[in-house]
């Protein structure tokens, strides 16, 4: 499992922290040892009421236990990590608490030591705690079967998936077909008798036709690529001339991608807006199912508490009931049956705790892998429309930086880009 630890102060601020509901589905507070309190903030309050006999600030180690994503892990692991933990960083007999967390089908642990040693009053060393912790969790890992990061085995390799959400995200345009623009450049022409007809024919199939810096009559996609209407049309441009008119008469290059920008930029913003309507829309029964389920998992785990509980306290009168008092109670201490019942009645106690800790184990693995099956449902959704909201947002920021450009490109400065987009249309009209 992974181990992350830190020391630290602020006792307030992590014990609210850890008893946190908003964020997490489910929170246990497995142990608090060492302490008078019982609870995690009394117990914060003696830790730092400890360490203000001291000269020590960062009176508290935090370790945060994060064992792999589809492993179904028992309490007694998470001891043992915490009990190893100690032992190699000189912790031991030093007050602790564990707190389960559960989110999103995921549990993990919290366990904080009080670095305050009573008898001595100063604070206990840990020297390199990160790599003794990185060692903890590699024996963890070959301990419990489970399949060790890469991470673990050599730090240069690394999961992609851990890179920015830019990098992660990214979308994949594919490029303009020459053919496409070919074909619908030839219909166009096809059906129209004069330069407006042309240009209004083209923009229903989504082009937009402009003067070209060399060649004449050009049309745009409103991605910017550039395709000389004569060589697309097969004509040559004296007859491209004499129907559309003089190529002056249209915007520049520059001009139309400024109008394209100002043309799809604003549907692109309704577009988002959809889309973010669409998107929550989605997430809203997922989330209701998982506020139920929620509420659901907490139910059976209190109804189990309550049922063991109650076994608890009719095994205990039943054990109990086998120890006779008075006279007879007496002879079975002469004939040595009463240490004979104690033994079976303490065999049995321990049996019994035992069952309850398995059987607790059994719930939360099961509800566990329930969470587990919903939130995958959940990641996929996000995933989806996080694709798509990326991809309207990068479209929206191109079409404004087009704006931006035509109108330098309009006032003469940038003369260069014009030339440039129609070299690249040539390329792509070939």
């Amino acid at each position: 499992m992974i181990l992350k630890g830190s020391q630290r102060s602020g006792g307030k601020q992590l014990g609210l922290h850890l008893l946190k509901t908003e964020e997490n589905e489910h929170v246990e507070i497995h142990e608090v040892r060492g302490f008078v309190a019982d609870d995690v903030m009394g117990a914060m309050k003696e830790a730092y009421a400890l360490s203000r006999g001291t000269k020590c600030t960062k009176y508290l180690f935090s370790v945060s236990l994060n064992p792999p994503a589809d492993e179904s892990v028992r309490a007694e692991v998470f001891e043992r990590a915490c009990d190893t933990i100690e032992k190699r960083l000189g912790l031991e007999g030093q007050p602790r608490m564990i707190v389960f967390h559960e989110k999103e089908g995921r549990r993990h642990a919290h366990a904080v030591w009080s670095r305050i040693d009573a008898d001595s009053m100063t604070a206990r060393p840990l020297p390199y705690f990160k790599r003794a912790l990185n060692g903890i969790a590699k024996e963890l890992y070959l301990e419990n079967g489970w399949a060790m990061p890469d991470g673990f085995r050599d730090s240069r390799l690394r999961d992609p998936r851990n890179f920015t959400l830019d990098e992660w995200q990214q979308a994949k345009r594919a490029g303009v077909d020459p053919r496409e623009v070919k074909g619908a450049i030839q219909q166009a022409w096809a059906m129209s008798d004069n330069g407006p007809a042309f240009a209004r024919a083209l923009e229903e199939r989504g082009l937009f036709l402009a003067q070209g810096d060399r060649r004449g009559h050009v049309a745009l996609t409103i991605d910017g690529d550039v395709f000389a209407v004569a060589r697309m049309a097969g004509l040559k441009s004296k007859e491209v001339t004499a129907k559309l008119g003089d190529p002056k008469e249209f915007r520049s290059v520059g001009d139309t991608m400024r109008h394209i920008g100002e043309t799809v930029a604003p549907r692109l913003t309704r577009y988002i807006n959809e889309a973010k309507r669409i998107a929550h829309n989605a997430m809203k029964p997922l989330t209701e199912r998982k506020e139920m389920m929620k509420e659901q998992h907490s139910q059976e785990r209190k109804t189990l508490a309550d049922k063991q509980r109650e076994r608890h306290v009719s095994e205990q009168a039943e054990r109990s009931g086998r120890l006779r008092k008075g006279v007879a109670g007496a002879w079975d201490i002469l004939t040595g049956r009463y240490f004979k019942t104690r033994k079976r009645n303490e065999m049995e106690a321990a049996f019994g705790i035992e069952r309850d800790r398995v059987q607790r184990h059994d719930l939360i693995a099961a509800q566990m892998k329930d969470r587990q099956s919903l939130q995958r449902e959940i990641e996929q959704t996000r995933e989806r429309h996080a694709r798509q909201m990326l991809g309207l947002y990068q479209n929206a920021a191109r079409y404004r930086r087009m704006t931006r450009e035509g109108e330098l490109t309009r006032d003469g400065s940038e003369r260069g880009r014009e030339r440039s987009a129609a070299s690249r249309g040539l390329e792509l009209g070939r």
